[in-house]
Formats: structure tokens, C-alpha cells, sequence
């Protein structure tokens, strides 16, 4: 029904944001992915939104992206996932770190998001395969067994995504996974 709003923000107090669209204010429920990067209160905005109505509410939420948009779609379609918790995912971790993340059926990664548990990760790697990341992040294709395992011990060291993902772009396509893994260990050490 309301599929883009512009206008003026006039409030921001995460994750809902005000957008005065000519005279009436829209209270809009955005991922911190999008809150992060909105102009100042004051200044023009332009969001694409999902209008959800429910038996005791009718709410509205914003996206800074056509992807992020997309990828809420997909994650409000699977059972258990309500807008709530898909806004917590999208919080949490970026459209391209999801799509990695399900093309490499790592649910450890999705557990760390606050309230997905152990079988909502499953349930969320069994749906999505092959419905995120076609064009997003890196295809399960592109990545052998050696990097999925280099990437997840530099996870399970503490490595946060982005870390791990560069220091795993470094490194040779047919490198083994214990020299892997000491070289990306070298190359974050620096």
C-alpha cells in the first residue's frame, strides 16, 4: 500500500524515525543498517517501505535499499519470523553478511543476532537457500570447503565478520585450510 515515503525527517530515536510527508508524520520502524546512514533531523528523506497491518496494529517499516527491502520480504515470508525479528536480523548484520551466511550454512552466525535461537538459524538457512544471495555477497559456488572452514575458525576466534571476509579475499583460491588459516591470522595480525 505505501511503498516509498519522502519528506523531511523530523525525529529519530532508534529504530523508529519520524517523516513529515507534507504535513502528516509517518512513524517508520527502520533496521540500524538505514538508521546509520539518514541525513540530519531536519532534512530530506527518502525510504522504501513495507506497510504491515496486523489485528492490534498497523505499522510501517523503512528500508534504505532496494536489497534490504527485498531481504525483509523473504525473512517475514518464513514461519516463526515476524517483522520484529527480521528488523533484529537486518540490525544485526548486513544484507551481504546474511547472504553469505545462508550460502554457506553457517547458522552460528545467525544465532549471535539477538532472539534467533538455534532452530530459527536452521529454519532460516533451510528457507532461504537460494531465495538471498544471487546477487548479493559472494555465491555458495565461490567458495570451497577450504575457505568455509578458514572463515569459521577465524570466527570462532573472535574475528568479527568483516575481518574474517577480508582476510579471507587475501588469500589464495587453492590454499589449504591450516596454512589458511595461519596466513589470515598474519595478515589480521598486521
Amino acid at each position: 500500500m505505501i511503498g516509498k515515503l519522502t519528506g523531511t525527517l523530523l525525529e529519530k530515536n532508534p529504530p523508529e524515525v519520524l517523516v513529515d510527508c507534507n504535513g502528516v508524520g509517518y512513524e517508520v520502524q527502520v533496521p540500524m543498517s538505514t538508521f546509520y546512514n539518514l541525513p540530519a533531523v531536519g532534512e530530506r528523506v527518502a525510504l522504501l517501505t513495507q506497510f504491515i497491518v496486523r489485528e492490534d496494529a498497523q505499522l510501517l517499516y523503512g528500508f534504505g535499499s532496494v536489497e534490504e527491502r527485498q531481504t525483509f520480504r523473504e525473512l517475514i515470508k518464513i514461519s516463526g519470523v515476524g517483522p520484529r525479528t527480521a528488523l533484529a536480523i537486518l540490525s544485526g548484520m548486513g544484507v551481504g553478511d546474511l547472504a553469505q551466511a545462508i550460502s554457506l550454512q553457517e547458522a552460528g552466525r545467525l544465532v549471535k543476532v539477538p532472539g534467533i535461537g538455534k532452530k530459527t538459524a536452521e529454519r532460516l538457512l533451510l528457507e532461504l537457500k537460494g531465495k538471498l544471495g544471487a546477487d548479493i555477497g559472494i555465491k555458495a559456488h565461490a567458495v570451497n570447503d577450504a575457505q568455509a572452514d578458514i572463515l569459521q575458525a577465524l570466527l570462532a576466534l573472535g574475528y568479527n565478520d568483516k575481518e574474517a571476509a577480508a582476510a579471507l579475499k587475501a588469500l589464495p583460491a587453492d590454499v589449504g585450510v591450516s596454512d589458511g588459516i595461519k596466513m589470515a591470522l598474519k595478515s589480521l595480525a598486521k
